[in-house]
């Protein structure tokens, strides 16, 4: 008896032809009557002639039964927050393209009368298969929540969803997705307006695949593998912009010929032109300082060109409309320069010089990726991190001048929780030496460092280098945003994931 049932099925996984699509309307009128049905024959002879591989079929004894559709997309061109319809192009696969780096799953559905073979778990292997073929980094699926109609007028989605994933709630689509490895990114609002069983709603799911290689990049591309460099200079009294800035090239030259991305120099990096102003008020002094500012930032900018090398200008003071800011500057490689001002104000900064804070957090596009700076004191606040990390950053540089070691101990320990808390790279770079009647810039306390995350693809202990105290050096070197990724999404922690946003957010007022 046992024999005779085991003849009965013959099963064949294959590629979909035109040919099949009476199969498949047959199949899709049965599985999605509430759902308007099959796809029409010219949306489903789009899909099988734009992207043949991505359109598999499993048949029984030469009768089809069961199919998943899909495709590849540019991932960055739509992101999380995309309805059905926009991603699919209405069915069509008009934005499917071989230069994408993401598997995007279109649809997938099984003739009732056959399930209990798990031919879905058969098609989403041979879709992972697909994955790894095209060495794709991921396989993004909007999956529908049909059991939540059940609980519509007792649970929010997203409670629903939290009830399935701990196994309280059984779900007929979302509960087979994660047994087969899918993790939930989020849910989605508006997805499939026509699914009344989900009100709308998707979960956004996502399956890593862990074989992925990077390709080799092309000119222009954004790199993975950045090089940082940090300089930890020695506040010496210096006679005029020309020689402040021949120091500064000393630096760039050294570090750019490394070839480093990027490079980090310390908070009031003209500060050693203080001594000019001894004889003024510090309040004066400062503002005096100020009017240098223009200058040197032209001529870190010709450097940043010429060296081929970011930099990241520290802080200078700005002065204008008889108000007082401390502004660091990212002078990119191409020339172009943005500046991230001051948020938080030391008590020293306003009792001496009456510095004011900036109001705007900002995350920079670079040729090695998104970055933000943090100037000192900024970087003790998480809100802020946090806040540029949701946006994208991966790498923050903190420019800072502290003239003790417990006040250098307040930023470097606040830097490396930044770096655990967001998995992401910290930079941070002061000053060393003492600047002679300069009065609130006359001792200096400095131990530059690169931090990374603490998991189980970084150092031991979250530090890629870090200087030897209060002596004029530079340090070097690589971080690897691939690294991040792969802790975002599949470390230890994860903390950027596992936030419990359904309690608290993050909003920038």
């Amino acid at each position: 008896m046992k024999k005779d049932k085991s003849k009965k099925h013959k099963l064949l996984l294959r590629h979909l032809t035109a040919e099949d699509y009476p199969q498949i309307a047959e199949i899709m009128d049965r599985v999605y009557n509430n759902l308007g049905g099959a796809w029409k024959q010219e949306q489903y002879l789009a899909q099988v002639t734009r992207f043949p591989e991505g359109q598999i079929g499993i048949e029984d004894n030469g009768v089809l039964v069961a199919a998943a559709l899909s495709m590849i997309v540019d991932y960055a061109q739509f992101g999380d927050n995309h309805t059905y319809a926009q991603i699919t192009g209405g069915g069509y696969l008009t934005h499917h393209t071989l230069d994408g780096d993401t598997l995007y799953g279109v649809d997938i559905f099984v003739d009732p009368k056959f399930r209990g073979l798990r031919l879905g778990r058969r098609l989403y292997d041979a879709r992972k298969e697909l994955c790894r073929n095209f060495n794709l980094r991921r396989f993004i699926a909007g999956g529908r929540i049909p059991g939540y109609a059940n609980y519509a007028d007792s649970l929010t989605p997203v409670r629903y969803i939290e009830q399935v994933k701990s196994r309280e709630i059984f779900d007929p689509v979302l509960s087979f997705q994660m047994a087969n490895g899918f993790h939930v990114r989020k849910l989605l609002t508006g997805y499939l307006p026509v699914d009344g069983d989900s009100h709308g709603y998707a979960t956004l799911l996502e399956w890593i695949n862990l074989d992925y290689v990077d390709k080799t990049p092309e000119l222009g591309d954004l790199k993975s593998l950045i090089r940082l460099g940090v300089v930890q200079w020695q506040m010496r009294p210096l006679a005029s912009v020309e020689v402040l800035l021949k120091h500064a090239e000393f630096f760039i030259d050294a570090v750019a010929g490394y070839n480093a991305d990027f490079v980090l120099f310390p908070e009031y990096i003209s500060a050693p032109l203080m001594g000019l102003f001894n004889d003024k008020n510090p309040a004066d002094a400062i503002r005096a300082l100020a009017g240098f500012s223009r200058d040197i930032r032209e001529g870190l900018l010709e450097m940043a060109m010429s060296y081929n090398i970011n930099i990241i200008a520290g802080s200078m003071p700005e002065y204008s409309n008889k108000e007082l800011y401390n502004v660091s500057w990212l002078l990119r490689r191409d020339g172009t320069f943005e500046a991230q001002y001051k948020i938080h104000i030391t008590v020293d900064e306003v009792a001496y010089w009456g510095v004011q804070g900036g109001d705007a957090l900002k995350v920079f596009d670079t040729d090695c990726g998104k970055i933000a700076i943090l100037i000192s004191y900024d970087a003790e606040f998480p809100e802020l991190a946090r806040l540029a990390a949701l946006q994208g950053a991966q790498i923050l540089f903190v420019p800072f001048w502290t003239d003790t070691k417990n006040a250098y101990q307040r930023v470097r320990y606040c830097s490396q929780a930044r770096a655990i808390e967001n998995e992401c790279f910290v930079a941070i770079g002061g000053s060393v030496g003492n600047l002679p009647h300069a009065e609130n810039m006359d001792i200096q306390y400095s131990q530059a460092a690169i931090f990374s995350p603490s998991d189980f693809a970084f150092p031991h202990d979250a530090i890629l280098a870090e200087a030897t105290p209060n002596t004029e050096m530079t340090l070097i070197a690589d971080v690897n945003l691939e690294l991040l990724k792969q802790a975002r999404t599949r470390g230890a922690s994860q903390n950027l994931s596992k936030r419990r946003v359904d309690l608290y957010r993050l909003e920038w007022h």
